[in-house]
């Protein structure tokens, strides 16, 4: 698996910068190499074809902080029960992504999260429902309020976007990066105890 790179990985001073694992999970075809193609380069790739697993990573900066995401396209992993057990393993957090223009896309999501959460053994995991190809509606098969219920069902933000018009993918992969580091924050205070919690909160603001 190759990693592929937009920017340099090292903060001013040469710090290395926070990074942000995030995995991108769906049924095949539904854009999620698109969607990570769009984010990394700004460019729209119809006709993909997606390896075993791609891995990118880029510097960004995230609510005035520089940071780094690392993104893994599971594309073409759906038989490999194993492998992709391993990739969840190493994300922190999941764009779980469907196609608005098919239902069975939608109906697979069910089983991606309860595996995700079978693999990493804890139900509050930073994870965004995402519906893709928004630019298709006279397509469109999946109703918003069917999706909303599935969302509040688990407790996640629901985005919905287009890879071919940039509608939203900025939004999703930023947000879920919030969740991420959210999530390292309270990680990080209960490790460390009431008593160190304070001086926790203070060094993630310099991140």
């Amino acid at each position: 698996m190759q990693t592929k790179t937009n920017s340099r990985q090292t903060g001013p001073g040469g710090q290395q910068c926070p990074l942000h694992k995030v995995i991108m999970v769906g049924s095949g075809g539904v854009g999620k190499s698109a969607l990570t193609l769009q984010f990394m380069y700004d460019e729209f790739i119809e006709d993909y074809e997606p390896t075993k697993a791609d891995s990118y990573r880029k510097k960004v900066i995230l609510d005035g902080d520089e940071v780094q995401i690392d993104i893994l396209d599971t594309a073409g992993q759906e038989d490999y029960a194993a492998i992709r057990d391993n990739y969840f393993r190493s994300g922190e957090g999941f764009l779980c992504v469907y196609s608005l223009t098919e239902y069975e896309s939608f109906a697979a999501v069910n089983e991606f999260r309860e595996q995700i959460l079978r693999v990493k053994g804890d139900d509050n995991i930073p994870f965004v429902l995402v519906g893709n190809k928004a630019d298709l509606h006279e397509r469109r098969k999946v109703s918003l309020e069917e999706a909303h219920r599935v969302a509040e069902l688990w407790k996640v933000p629901y985005i919905e976007t287009s890879a071919k018009t940039r509608h939203n993918v900025d939004t999703v992969f930023y947000d879920l990066m919030r969740e991420i580091r959210k999530r390292k924050l309270t990680d990080g205070e209960t490790s460390n105890g009431p008593k160190k919690a304070g001086r926790k909160k203070k060094r993630c603001i310099i991140l």
